[in-house]
């Protein structure tokens, strides 16, 4: 279904999202096209992660607060939330491709001027405009898929990218710390910068630009406002919304207690640590790949409602156990049940939002991102608010999660 504007006493007729290939015309992606759009969706995981061992010794260097240092990683997270709201749309009016190279460029000055910063505060701020740099690539990368693919091809690559996303997590902290160790976290700005020329000359030299005539004709039919406050009024597409980004507020509560919660209440050793999230990310990376097996035979809307049902019954459970004071070989099954549904939901959430609109992909993606990020942030806050030193809080944030993620689907974007 298509979201076309109209002016008061006449209607303006539907643009045909003729830009989105057919299933008949759906084709298998080479693996160069996977591995370039897997970086674009590792891009800003890569900017977080690789640099978190670089934390104290900048806290060191500066002489401030771990507090202090601590803004350059919630300045980032308010960077990608702004950012995708803006470059969503931009992709929409100007092109895929014009929009990365954009974004590349404000990456490599930002994590130049990161590596250059004379006080923590102007660290602070390079950190901001090198999240804008990077958002541009994950806002735009979504878009591209649903311009090449559709409604259950999009879902199956969503799912494929999680592969690539999921080394991030796994790598980058340790090649972080190596080059930290040899030549101090400069060093690691500095890696940024050469990151962000990477990508930026494969996306010049290997990326076809995939927006429609269409798609720019309609983007350029409304300004940014006016096109997001077109696309809110449809009730599937906030449906969507709110399931990925409920669903997602699972993973951003879950890292944000995680530290606290595995080594001080479970009694973790800070190398167990690792190994513990090392698990819940082979779970999430599991289900994913599960995802694609199924959408062989189901549709996402299918898969969606199921997958929803199911994690909603997991979080559940998990917070009576955690409210009964159950032990850990109890609670970390549950847990790790109800975050692994993030692989079965997130591709399929991604690929019905698109859908909606194909037209807009862009602003969709935009949309969902920045809500993503503000919705996790919530759940984070609150968790934060509640912490108490048990597991509660984290359950009781993850079971109300999953409960708002299955009424969204069931009561809004389910189909009719």
């Amino acid at each position: 279904m298509v979201i076309c504007p109209s002016t008061a006493g006449r209607s303006v007729p539907k643009p045909p999202a003729v830009h989105a290939p057919s299933a008949s015309e759906a084709r298998q992606p080479r693996l160069g096209e996977i591995l370039l759009l897997g970086s674009l969706t590792a891009f800003g995981a890569v900017t977080i992660d690789l640099y978190l061992p670089t934390l104290p010794a900048i806290a060191r260097d500066y002489g401030t607060s771990a507090a202090a240092v601590q803004l350059t990683l919630s300045t980032f997270f308010v960077g990608m939330a702004l950012g995708q709201l803006f470059f969503g749309p931009l992709s929409d009016r100007i092109g895929r491709k014009p929009t990365i190279l954009i974004g590349c460029v404000v990456y490599v000055v930002a994590s130049l001027f990161c590596a250059l910063a004379p006080t923590i505060e102007a660290l602070v701020a390079g950190r901001f405009f090198q999240a804008l740099g990077c958002c541009a690539a994950m806002v735009t990368c979504r878009a591209i898929v649903r311009d090449r693919y559709d409604h259950r091809d999009s879902a199956r690559i969503f799912s494929l990218l999680m592969l690539v996303l999921a080394i991030a997590p796994l790598l980058a902290p340790t090649i972080g710390g190596w080059i930290a160790a040899v030549a101090g976290w400069h060093a690691v700005f500095y890696a940024f910068v050469v990151v962000g020329i990477a990508i930026g000359a494969a996306v010049a030299l290997r990326l076809a630009e995939s927006r429609s005539s269409e798609t720019a004709a309609a983007a350029r039919g409304l300004n940014v406002l006016a096109g997001y406050a077109l696309l809110i009024r449809h009730r599937r597409l906030i449906g969507y919304l709110l399931v990925g980004a409920a669903n997602g507020a699972t993973l951003f509560s879950y890292i944000a207690a995680s530290p606290d919660l595995v080594i001080n209440v479970w009694g973790f050793s800070e190398g167990q640590f690792g190994l513990v999230f090392a698990v819940i990310a082979v779970g999430i990376v599991g289900s994913s790949q599960i995802n694609r097996a199924l959408l062989r035979r189901r549709s996402p809307d299918t898969i969606l409602g199921f997958a929803t049902v199911g994690a909603a019954v997991a979080g559940l459970a998990l917070a009576i156990a955690a409210h009964a004071d159950a032990p850990l070989p109890v609670l970390f099954p549950l847990l790790f049940v109800a975050l692994s549904s993030n692989g079965l939901i997130a591709a399929n959430a991604s690929a019905g939002a698109l859908n909606v609109d194909p037209l807009r992909a862009g602003a969709i993606s935009g949309l969902m991102g920045g809500v993503n990020f503000g919705v996790g942030a919530l759940a984070s806050a609150f968790g934060a608010a509640m912490h108490d030193g048990t597991a509660r809080p984290l359950a009781l944030n993850v079971a109300v999660a999953l409960l708002v993620a299955v009424t969204a689907y069931h009561a809004l974007a389910k189909p009719r």
